[in-house]
C-alpha cells in the first residue's frame, strides 16, 4: 500500500459502505413467494466490530429499501442505515454535521454508477475487485477481494493499519 492511501486512512473518522456487490456479490435469490434472500460474509461483520471498537462507526447507504440490510445491520452493530437513497453524494453534508467532521475524514467503498459522486468527494474511496471499469478508475484503493467476499473488511484492515499506532484489531 502506497503512501498517499495510509495518509488517507489515517484520516478517517467514519465509514460509509453500499451493500449490493459490496456487502453481498451483487445476487439475489426469490423464493417462490417473491422474498429476496442476500449472502453477507461473516468478516465483512467483523470489520464493522472491528470499527466500532475502535471508534469509528460505519454507515451503510443503499438504494434498496429492504428488511434483510436493516437486520443484518442492527445484527452487526452499523452505526446508521441510509436506505433508499437514489443520490449517495448527498448524504455528505448530513454525515459532516452529525459526526462532527469534514468530508475528507468520510471513507466510502462502492461498486457501480451510483457511488461514483460521493467517491469523488470524500477522503478516501474503495471498489471491489469486481466494481465496474469507471469506479475501478475511480477509487482510491481497488480491493484484491470481490464484493461479498469480503472486501469490506480489506478496507478496515487498511484503514486499522494506517492507525495502527492507536487503535487494536479486536
Amino acid at each position: 500500500v502506497n503512501k498517499k492511501i495510509t495518509e488517507q486512512c489515517r484520516k478517517i473518522k467514519v465509514m460509509i459502505t453500499d451493500v449490493d456487490g459490496v456487502l453481498t456479490d451483487g445476487g439475489m435469490f426469490y423464493s417462490h413467494e417473491g422474498d429476496i434472500m442476500k449472502k453477507f460474509h461473516t468478516r465483512d461483520g467483523m470489520g464493522v466490530n472491528i470499527l466500532r471498537r475502535n471508534k469509528i462507526p460505519t454507515i451503510i447507504v443503499t438504494k434498496e429499501k429492504t428488511t434483510i440490510v436493516r437486520k443484518w445491520a442492527t445484527k452487526m452493530n452499523v452505526c446508521l442505515v441510509l436506505d433508499g437513497v437514489t443520490k449517495k453524494e448527498a448524504v455528505i453534508k448530513d454525515v459532516c454535521k452529525k459526526f462532527k467532521i469534514n468530508p475528507d475524514e468520510i471513507g466510502f467503498i462502492g461498486d457501480d454508477v451510483n457511488d461514483l459522486e460521493i467517491m469523488k468527494r470524500i477522503g478516501f474511496s474503495a471498489t471491489p475487485s469486481d466494481g465496474i471499469k469507471e469506479a475501478l478508475k475511480v477509487a482510491d484503493y481497488r480491493c484484491n477481494s470481490k464484493g461479498g467476499e469480503g472486501a469490506f473488511r480489506e478496507i478496515v484492515d487498511l484503514l486499522i493499519q494506517a492507525k495502527l499506532d492507536t487503535k487494536k484489531l479486536f
